[in-house]
C-alpha cells in the first residue's frame, strides 16, 4: 500500500472511531433503531458531527449536516458513518437521498446495514449518484456496535445476555426455601447491573427466581427505561401479586419456557435484546441451546462453601475483566462469535 493510501485509511479509521464515540450517546434512546454516528471532514478538520439521539427523530447523517455552520464546506466534505445511510421513507426521509441533494462527494460507511429496506440499497443509491462510498472501515467495531440491531434482522431473533453473579466458590446462592437471596453485589456494580437492564428491551428470570426472590426487575438504581419483564411458569404456581407485575413495566408469562419458544416470541414483538438474569436452571438452558451472544459474570471475594451451583459455560472465551469495587466481572462470548446458530422458523 502506498504511503498516501495508508495515511488515508488510518485518518479513515480515527475519524470513524470518533462516530462510534458518537453513537454511544443514543445507546438509551435510539433503541429500537440502531445506534449511528456520523461526522464531516474537510482538509483532514471535523465541520460537523451528529448521532441518532431518539428513535422516530432525525437520524445521525442529518444531525451531522445540520451542525456544519458553512454549507459551501459540504461540497469538499467527506461524511463518516457507523452505518449504512438508509434508503426508504420510515419516520424520517431517505438519507441517502439527503447526502446525494447536498452535493456530498465522499462517504465513508462502517457496515452494511441488514435491515431488509436498505441492506445495500443506500450504498447503491449514492454511487449511482456519482458519490465515491468506502465500505468496511472499522467493520467489526461498527458490526459490535449494533449487535442486538444486527443480529435481530440477520438472524431473526433477539441479541441474548446471560448475567449472574456468584461467589469465589461458584454458587450463586445458599440453597434455601424462602428468605432473602445471598447478595453479591456491591451498592456500585449493582448500579452498572441496572445499567444492563436499561440497555436491553426485555429481562427473563425463571419461575425458582420469580418464587423465591421476587424481584421488580426494574433499572430503578440506574437513570433508564425498564425493560419488558419476563418469568416462567410452566406448571402455574407462581403467585399473582408478584413484584414484577405491579404495573411499573409491562409484563409477560411464558408457559413453554424453551429457548427457541421464547426468542421466537420476542422476535414476533419486536425485541431486539433480552437479558436474561437467572435461575440457574433458566441460565444452563440458554446455554446447553447454544442460543446466547453474551455472558457477564461477576464474581464476588467470599464463598458459601456449598448452595446452588453458577451455571456452566462451554464453547466460551473470555473477552473482557475488569475488577471494580473489589469485584471480578468478567464478559464471555461464544467461541465462533455472536452470530451464533438459531433462526426462527420464519428465517429458516
Amino acid at each position: 500500500m502506498a504511503n498516501e493510501d495508508r495515511l488515508q485509511t488510518t485518518f479513515d479509521e480515527q475519524m470513524m472511531a470518533r462516530c462510534i464515540e458518537l453513537a454511544l450517546c443514543g445507546a438509551e434512546g435510539a433503541a429500537p433503531n440502531p445506534m449511528v454516528g456520523a461526522l464531516l471532514a474537510v482538509d483532514g478538520r471535523i465541520v460537523g458531527e451528529g448521532f441518532h439521539r431518539q428513535w422516530g427523530g432525525p437520524h445521525a447523517e442529518v444531525h451531522a449536516i445540520r451542525s456544519v455552520a458553512d454549507r459551501s464546506l459540504l461540497r469538499r466534505s467527506t461524511l463518516y458513518v457507523t452505518l449504512e445511510p438508509c434508503a426508504h421513507f420510515g419516520k424520517t426521509p431517505p438519507c441517502a437521498d439527503l447526502i446525494v441533494s447536498e452535493g456530498i462527494p465522499r462517504v465513508v460507511v462502517g457496515c452494511r446495514d441488514p435491515f431488509a429496506k436498505v441492506n445495500g440499497a443506500g450504498i447503491r443509491r449514492m454511487r449511482d449518484a456519482g458519490i465515491e462510498v468506502t465500505v468496511g472501515v472499522l467493520e467489526k467495531e461498527c458490526r459490535y456496535l449494533n449487535r442486538r440491531f444486527i443480529t435481530f434482522h440477520s438472524l431473526r431473533r433477539p441479541w441474548v445476555t446471560l448475567k449472574w453473579a456468584q461467589s469465589a466458590d461458584g454458587f450463586i446462592d445458599r440453597e434455601r426455601s424462602g428468605g432473602a437471596p445471598q447478595r453479591f453485589s456491591s451498592a456500585f456494580t449493582q448500579a452498572l447491573a441496572h445499567r444492563e437492564r436499561a440497555m436491553h428491551q426485555a429481562i427473563l428470570v425463571g419461575t425458582r427466581t420469580a418464587a423465591l426472590d421476587n424481584p421488580t426487575l426494574t433499572t430503578r438504581h440506574w437513570d433508564g427505561p425498564n425493560p419488558l419483564r419476563l418469568t416462567i411458569d410452566r406448571h402455574g404456581v407462581l403467585p399473582d401479586n408478584l413484584n414484577m407485575m405491579d404495573g411499573a413495566a409491562p409484563f409477560h408469562v411464558y408457559h413453554d419456557g424453551a429457548p427457541e419458544v421464547v426468542l421466537a416470541d420476542l422476535y414476533a414483538r419486536g425485541i431486539q435484546s433480552l437479558l436474561v438474569e437467572g435461575g440457574a436452571r433458566t441460565l444452563q438452558s440458554f446455554i446447553d441451546s447454544g442460543l446466547w451472544d453474551e455472558v457477564r459474570v461477576e464474581t464476588a471475594p467470599m464463598t458459601l462453601g456449598g448452595g446452588v451451583a453458577a451455571p456452566q459455560l462451554h464453547s466460551a472465551q473470555s473477552v473482557a475483566l475488569q475488577f471494580l469495587d473489589g469485584r471480578r466481572l468478567e464478559t464471555f462470548a461464544p467461541m465462533e462469535g455472536y452470530e451464533v446458530r438459531f433462526r426462527n422458523s420464519e428465517g429458516a
